[in-house]
């Protein structure tokens, strides 16, 4: 039996009227309130009915805003891309999307950004975050302040974010750790290089490659780790210098991006197909090196669903009152090899 807003009301002990709102985001309801009201929604697993709903959201309009940092890089185009295809089908249900951008990772450009959504009247964000205490600070200023925000590629796991979308980074980082563990179980020299180590998705990827191989496979030497900013120059500039001084090294790491530098240093050295490199993101120059042999695996992580589903949360958030079913919404990497591409 379909459960209906006055029992709903009869539990919270509030009005028709109340419930309405504060599962409508109509008019002002008090924050415990509305928050009791949802719960209880949730918990009876309160459905609003189509043809009542379609009425409710009928001539309503919202503005949300979209901020997607690093998008020089191939996968943040992906990722970017996603936004502007979600985008584009929300504007049929009264939703404007302001969607900015940076080639970087650049914490002023981003808190900016924020600020040019609010200054516009936006109702939500969504955007890429930069992993630094005073990002998370300003995340639960704006949830305050009655602002949802979803965060997205990478998380902000100690901020009051509605919902992060997006891979598990280190169990991401763990399943390419243990099957490079498994090809040199008995012994090798393994080069972790990631792009950014303020970048939480980053840092924690490759957090997780590097502990399953201190832990279950004691053969292999890890070298440190290294961090080539999102540049393929950096990336084989730390390649080469690692292979002058560790010509046996039997593995390559990467972590995000950079690896086309990586590439080019082993190819230079006259190793390709000899060091294994595994790296992250099926995005077309990874694609097309994997084909070429010069990458040896690479783990998708659905660039494009990342940028795409953040905006649904905020819109049945903001529009229908709904929360997200969990925290967060992993999106479980995938092993891609030359012979399973699609």
């Amino acid at each position: 039996m379909a459960v209906t807003s006055k029992q709903i009301a009869e539990l919270a002990g509030v009005s028709r009227g109340t419930v309405d709102r504060a599962l409508h985001n109509r008019g002002r309801v008090k924050p415990e309130v509305a928050e009791r009201i949802r719960r209880i929604a949730d918990e009876l697993g309160y459905q609003p009915h189509p043809a009542g709903q379609a009425l409710v959201l009928a001539g309503r309009e919202f503005k949300f805003g979209v901020y997607v940092q690093s998008v020089a890089t191939p996968t943040m185009q992906m990722v970017l891309a996603g936004a502007e295809k979600a985008a584009a089908e929300l504007k049929a249900f009264g939703v404007t999307t302001l969607i900015k951008t940076h080639p970087t990772i650049d914490k002023k450009a981003e808190m900016s950004a924020i600020d040019e959504f609010l200054e516009e009247g936006c109702q939500a964000i969504a955007f890429t975050p930069v992993t630094e205490p005073d990002v998370a600070k300003r995340v639960d200023g704006l949830v305050e302040s009655g602002i949802p925000v979803v965060v997205f590629n990478g998380d902000l796991p100690d901020s009051r974010r509605l919902c992060y979308v997006g891979m598990d980074n280190y169990v991401g980082g763990q399943i390419a750790g243990v099957m490079m563990g498994y090809m040199f179980a008995g012994g090798g020299k393994v080069l972790p290089i990631t792009a950014h180590l303020t970048n939480y998705a980053h840092y924690i990827r490759a957090k997780g490659f590097m502990e399953v191989l201190q832990r279950d496979f004691p053969k292999v030497e890890l070298l440190p780790l290294q961090a080539c900013f999102d540049n393929d120059t950096f990336a084989y500039e730390i390649t080469k210098t690692a292979l002058g001084e560790h010509p046996d090294i039997a593995g390559v790491f990467s972590a995000s991006n950079g690896t086309q530098g990586v590439c080019s240093a082993i190819e230079e050295a006259g190793k390709t197909g000899q060091i294994r490199v595994f790296t992250f993101d099926a995005n077309p120059m990874n694609v097309k090196d994997l084909k070429a042999g010069r990458i040896s695996l690479l783990f998708g992580q659905g660039a494009e669903y990342q940028g795409y589903r953040p905006l649904y949360i905020l819109y049945d958030y903001v529009a229908k009152g709904l929360n997200p079913a969990e925290p967060s919404e992993y999106i479980e990497p995938s092993v891609v090899t030359k012979y399973n591409l699609k």
